[in-house]
């Protein structure tokens, strides 16, 4: 969970921070979109050889740059000079820290018995959660009194020094018996991917979209409120907070009904109305339903998140794991390279309600077509 924490606290600095960065650099929705792109599409590439290494070079090391790594990166994001120069070292940080999740999962699945999967991945959930909770928080916090800057340097330090904090514990705990546990079930996790491959692909589509529109939709939230409502900047970093506070219960939550209701009918029922709540967003006015709105977003977004990572690791070759897990998150984190620069071109030519409604209706399409891949299933 701390690792978790220490991996996305730089790179959740982004969202809240857009307007500053906007302002500073004159940029419009489109070039702001690029911004949290560079990071993004970067970051989802760089999931699938980080994948690959796992399974081949063990978790400790991609794990440690997947912290420390980030972190110096981030503080060169925070000495950037120039609009160019930022996308530059946003690219090298999503490339450092690809890693970290193929690596991970496993690890925390390896640690609890199956039936306990998805609770287990839904606490480690809890780390990355926190921190995209609490960034918007201390990042504009620090960013009224220091700049913008001053945000990123003054957490990629800690976060630098923790990593290699981290890097020592993890040699002391070791690996052991992971190996023989990916060689004993190397066979059934086969078989398993081999008679249900009709299934595993639709569930991380699913899982792929869900998590695609949601983030790119709860990225521009800041940009929505301040230019749409006139709301302040803390305002607009608030109400992410509120997006991803709703992980800190909705992780385990997801987990835990994955295990004891069945992984496809949870995953079916918020991808289904992920889309709906997402269109209420252009309803809504700036008071409690807005709030409201932003946090059953959230839920939606982090209930999906450890039902996609159990479903993939119980449905794939144990050797083969990380790598299955590094396609996700290649699509997932890399998805939103694609989709912010288009939904930016279209709050440039047509307004936020629009891109809303376009974004709704495409996730909730998207939904139904899957479930008629799961009929009657429930795992």
């Amino acid at each position: 969970m701390l690792a978790h924490f220490g991996h996305h606290l730089i790179a959740a600095l982004l969202q809240p921070l857009l307007p500053f960065i906007r302002d500073q650099f004159r940029l419009n929705y489109t070039q702001a979109g690029w911004l949290v792109s560079a990071f993004n599409l970067s970051y989802g590439v760089s999931q699938l050889p980080g994948g690959w290494l796992s399974d081949r070079v063990g978790a400790r090391i991609l794990i440690t740059i997947g912290v420390s790594g980030v972190a110096l990166c981030g503080l060169f994001v925070g000495i950037s000079s120039t609009y160019v120069m930022m996308i530059i070292f946003l690219v090298v940080l999503g490339l450092l820290g690809g890693g970290y999740h193929p690596a991970s999962s496993p690890l925390v699945s390896d640690s609890v018995e199956e039936r306990n999967r998805g609770l287990a991945l839904g606490f480690h959930q809890i780390g990355g959660t926190f921190s995209f909770f609490l960034s918007p928080l201390i990042g504009v916090g620090i960013a009224l009194a220091l700049g913008w800057r001053g945000s990123f340097i003054a957490l990629a330090i800690p976060v630098f020094i923790f990593g290699i904090v981290l890097y020592i514990l993890l040699g002391r705990r070791g690996d052991v018996g992971r190996r023989e546990r990916y060689i004993a079930d190397s066979q059934t996790g086969t078989q398993s991917v081999r008679s249900q491959l009709r299934r595993l692909v639709p569930f991380i589509v699913l899982g792929v979209v869900l998590q695609v529109f949601i983030f790119s939709t709860v990225s521009f939230i800041p940009l929505f409120v301040v230019d749409t409502f006139g709301a302040s900047e803390a305002v607009g970093a608030g109400l992410l907070s509120v997006a991803h506070f709703a992980g800190l219960v909705a992780g385990p939550l997801g987990g835990l009904l994955s295990d004891r209701l069945g992984k496809v009918p949870v995953m079916l029922v918020v991808s289904l109305i992920a889309g709906p709540f997402i269109y209420m967003l252009s309803l809504v006015s700036l008071n409690w339903s807005m709030w409201l709105v932003v946090l059953l977003i959230g839920t939606c977004q982090y209930v999906g998140m450890p039902i996609s990572e159990a479903y993939i690791i119980s449905h794939t070759s144990g050797r083969n794991r990380s790598t299955m897990l590094g396609i996700y998150y290649l699509a997932s984190r890399g998805g939103p390279g694609l989709l912010m620069p288009a939904l930016g071109y279209i709050i440039d030519h047509y307004d936020f309600n629009t891109a809303l409604i376009i974004v709704g209706a495409v996730l909730l399409v998207v939904a139904v077509i899957c479930s008629a891949f799961f009929w009657r299933s429930r795992d």
